[in-house]
């Protein structure tokens, strides 16, 4: 086909980035039907180990039962809502609400109900914790709370899980507890900014020193994509990258040599990132907090390995991924603040943006008023920030 009959992409209005009625039906209608991950196997390796994730209105509660298997509930109790647990840890025994006493079993099961006898015609088996679907990927745990059970991970993530298989995910080891970053940017842009390369060698100088842009080594499967930027042999003139360079070139790391010499980056829609390097990986979720505003979930997950090169890399690595993290949040600040001028109009999109095209296909299937100029009549004006 002639490029020149190739109708041109455009970018999303602004008004989508900032109207708390576009949030709600983002989250109600492409973020709740979705898998969205919660942890690792072994951030909860031991039977009462728990954690919570937040997704707008809903809470969840991903645990390990005594049988050894991973589920999830929603994390309101039966009796009149309070929620149950915070952030992580262990639960001993039981998991009981904080206002009236209420108990749970690992299994979701409602165990006991202090003063029992005052509830006339009560029904505990009708009053177990309700159920949220799990699945997992490689070690990597997901939960969906919508009613629907979504395609199984490893069937949307097709043949390229195949490449993740190498890196033995499953056997890896939280690095640290799960974290969270809170921006002034709406998560659609963070998430935009995550599926380009393009911005790559303007906005990272330090990521484009370190390693080739990928944008000849992309690749996906509907839904999901995966970058690589392969590592130059030419020595960074800053400390850290170089040093980087050097250790990682002379640390024996049982992968495959082309695993070795880059990092490689998936995306999987609606709003996840993973990177794979040599000596470690992460994973981050963006979830929106209110229009114009987002939460970043991550964890850094590697080998048990007491090696000092590898303590040295991961270190080095890190430093390196912060800067980058850093540049990304002011790049998308800037962003976010742009979209508020009057002069501003969706521009054209690049071919080396074309992850964004099927994210935003995503939305405008789930929400087609998307693509229209301005709010439409029967959206609410946007008072103020959700919560």
């Amino acid at each position: 086909m002639n490029a020149s009959k190739v109708p041109q992409r455009r970018a999303l209005p602004a008004w989508v980035y900032q109207h708390p009625e576009m949030t709600r039906l983002e989250i109600e209608r492409v973020l709740r039907p979705s898998w969205q991950i919660a942890c690792h196997v072994n951030s909860i390796p031991n039977a009462g180990d728990f954690l919570t994730v937040d997704l707008g209105p809903d809470s969840v509660i991903v645990l390990r039962d005594r049988a050894g298997d991973v589920r999830a509930f929603h994390n309101a109790c039966r009796h009149r809502g309070a929620r149950l647990l915070d952030d992580a840890g262990h639960c001993p025994g039981l998991i009981v609400c904080p206002y009236h006493g209420w108990s749970y079993q690992y299994d979701g099961r409602l165990s006991g109900v202090p003063l029992r006898e005052s509830f006339p015609g009560f029904a505990r088996d009708e009053l177990a914790l309700k159920p949220v679907h799990v699945d997992s990927l490689l070690g990597l745990v997901f939960i969906c709370v919508a009613a629907e059970r979504p395609a199984p991970l490893m069937e949307t993530w097709g043949g390229l899980v195949d490449e993740l298989v190498p890196y033995g995910i499953e056997r890896m080891q939280p690095l640290g507890p799960i974290g969270v970053e809170h921006w002034e940017v709406d998560w659609k842009i963070a998430m935009d900014n995550y599926l380009e390369s393009y911005h790559v060698p303007i906005g990272h100088p330090g990521l484009n020193r370190l390693a080739v842009p990928d944008y000849e080594d992309q690749r996906g499967v509907p839904g999901v994509a995966r970058g690589i930027g392969w590592l130059r042999e030419t020595p960074s003139p800053r400390w850290s990258e170089r040093a980087y360079q050097t250790l990682l070139a002379r640390t024996p790391i049982n992968l495959p040599d082309d695993l070795c010499r880059s990092w490689r980056f998936y995306s999987g829609l609606p709003n996840l990132g993973m990177d794979l390097y040599p000596e470690q990986m992460d994973f981050f979720q963006i979830l929106p907090r209110g229009a114009g505003r987002c939460s970043i979930r991550y964890a850094l997950f590697g080998h048990p390995d007491d090696r000092r090169e590898i303590r040295v890399l991961r270190r080095l690595g890190a430093r390196i991924n912060a800067a980058v993290n850093g540049e990304d949040r002011w790049l998308c600040e800037r962003v976010q603040r742009g979209l508020a001028s009057s002069s501003y109009q969706p521009g054209p999109l690049s071919a080396l943006e074309k992850w964004m095209f099927e994210f935003h296909d995503l939305l405008e299937h789930a929400i087609p008023e998307i693509r229209q100029p301005q709010p439409p009549a029967h959206f609410s004006e946007p008072s103020s920030r959700a919560p």
